[in-house]
């Protein structure tokens, strides 16, 4: 579970989730799954309810690495994901990450981080991962 370690950690981000953001999604994606978008037959499934697109959620881990890295995670990042629950309309998401190691390699810096988007209200785990990103020497000096 996230802990905290003021000197390597990442940017939070938190964000209240909307029906209006989920349907924004599925017009960018293309993912009309009714699981999403219709409350009558979400409501039918094994969710009970609404849920909100897996890839949409996974996009505010991407949004936190991005804040901390920049453009160097945009070009280098590699992201591992387990999604651990669904998030819900209505549901208050924030981000966590942290450094767990940094290693010299080929003139760059690896730079190894655990990450998690969790529920904000209970702290409880949505998503859990691990990313990885190579950074410019530099970074070791920062």
């Amino acid at each position: 579970m996230p802990g905290s370690d003021s000197n390597k950690t990442l940017p939070v981000i938190e964000k209240a989730l909307t029906r209006e953001q989920i349907k924004r999604y599925s017009q960018a994606s293309g993912d009309f799954n009714p699981v999403h978008l219709d409350e009558e037959f979400a409501a039918g499934s094994s969710f009970g309810r609404l849920v909100a697109h897996g890839m949409l959620t996974l996009a505010f881990l991407s949004e936190m690495l991005a804040a901390a890295f920049g453009t160097s995670w945009l070009e280098t990042g590699h992201l591992k994901a387990r999604f651990k629950r669904p998030a819900y309309p209505g549901d208050v998401l924030r981000t966590w990450g942290k450094i767990t190691s940094e290693e010299a390699a080929q003139g760059l810096v690896v730079v190894n981080c655990s990450v998690a988007l969790l529920d904000a209200k209970n702290n409880e785990e949505v998503i859990a991962g691990a990313a990885t990103v190579r950074l410019p020497r530099e970074w070791e000096k920062r």
